[in-house]
């Protein structure tokens, strides 16, 4: 029965699949393909049965392997592996020696030594035509240099996580998906670059693990500070809470509720029920934090009432003036009425100066233009 087969060839490389054959291969056996690159030595981790259907080809068109591992084939990946860690400590030399900016990783030499591959991070760009051309005179091999980033270095390399587990992209991941700020601020993190950043220094990957259940969750809350109608009144959305799946909603008495969400569901966009309403009345008084201010007394003969003649007191309601409607107090009691200053009686010039200070006082104050921008 064939069978296909998910073969690695690192701990920290991606699964491959290819067709068994004639062969019939266990789990954790090795096993030689033929790639791109030419011959490759690979773990099998993973054991899949063909559909009946394509059953005696090479399982769902992948390519079968060529044969089984034997002993030979396991002695010469152990020099290989003897070999690529001279090539690391002699390429570190001449890196020393030429002054480049750049850092070592690892070094990967193919089955047969066909081609050997230096992975190196760098900040930018570097000229290593010299490092070339003393690792082809040293290896008389194909030598390729590969630029990779931080993260497939930690992959690489391996390390403890701030979980205490070994990292993600060592142990299982294989794919580096994009990870934003904003997956951080939807789940509602602390937006510490110590909490949420990883060895690499980038944003930890577990950040994309949640996100989806981050957004099926967000489509169903409603938007955070906004009010609705419900059946419990006019309430406002304060927060939501991912792990209980509820929402803190305010109330019009100032209280504070937490509903879960197919309790929102049911209430929300209702009128309020009159239980409801005969509780808000009833805590209203209490819950309130404060009105309007009570509206001030107005003060006789100040501001726009009247004018002040010299800073006397203005005469009382129940003076002879008033009461007769003549002299003084009768022309201020007819300004208050109308609005209006009083007129000024022939040659007093306290009453004069009186008239110019009121007519000084209502008019409005200009505003002063800015010069235009050149």
């Amino acid at each position: 029965m064939s069978q296909i087969l998910g073969i690695k060839f690192n701990d920290y490389g991606q699964v491959y699949y290819f067709g068994s054959g004639p062969f019939v291969v266990r789990e954790g056996q090795s096993v030689i393909v033929k790639t791109d690159q030419g011959m490759g030595l690979g773990k099998v981790i993973l054991i899949k049965q063909a559909p009946k259907e394509v059953e005696g080809g090479n399982g769902e068109g992948h390519k079968p392997i060529y044969r089984l591992a034997n002993d030979k084939d396991l002695e010469a990946v152990a020099e290989n592996e003897a070999l690529s860690k001279d090539a690391f400590a002699f390429c570190r030399k001449c890196i020393t020696k030429h002054k480049l900016g750049m850092k070592l990783v690892d070094v990967e030499v193919f089955f047969d030594r066909s081609k050997m591959i230096f992975y190196f991070t760098a900040p930018g760009r570097i000229d290593f035509r010299e490092l070339i051309k003393d690792l082809v005179r040293e290896y008389r091999t194909r030598i390729e240099l590969r630029q990779i980033g931080v993260r497939h270095e930690t992959q690489m390399l391996g390390a403890i996580g701030n979980c205490g587990q070994m990292c993600c992209c060592r142990r299982f991941m294989r794919k580096f998906v994009p990870v934003t700020i904003k997956m951080a601020k939807e789940q509602n993190l602390f937006l510490n670059p110590t909490k949420i950043s990883g060895i690499c220094g980038r944003l930890l990957c577990c950040l994309s693990f949640e996100q989806k259940g981050y957004e099926e969750f967000h489509r169903m809350c409603p938007r955070v500070g906004k009010k609705y109608t419900t059946a419990l009144g006019t309430v406002k959305v304060l927060r939501s809470n991912f792990f209980k799946k509820s929402l803190s909603l305010l109330l019009e008495s100032y209280d504070e509720k937490e509903v879960s969400i197919d309790e929102w569901n049911e209430i929300v966009n209702k009128p309020p029920s009159e239980e409801a309403m005969a509780e808000i009345r009833a805590q209203s008084p209490k819950g309130r934090r404060g009105g309007r201010r009570p509206a001030r007394p107005e003060q006789k003969g100040s501001g726009r009432d009247g004018p002040r003649e010299g800073g006397k007191a203005p005469a009382p309601a129940g003076s002879d003036n008033e009461k007769t409607g003549s002299g003084e107090g009768a022309e201020r009691s007819a300004s208050r009425k109308s609005g209006r200053p009083p007129r000024s009686s022939g040659g007093g010039g306290n009453n004069a100066s009186a008239n110019d200070k009121a007519k000084r006082s209502r008019r409005p104050r200009r505003r002063r233009r800015r010069p235009a921008k050149k």
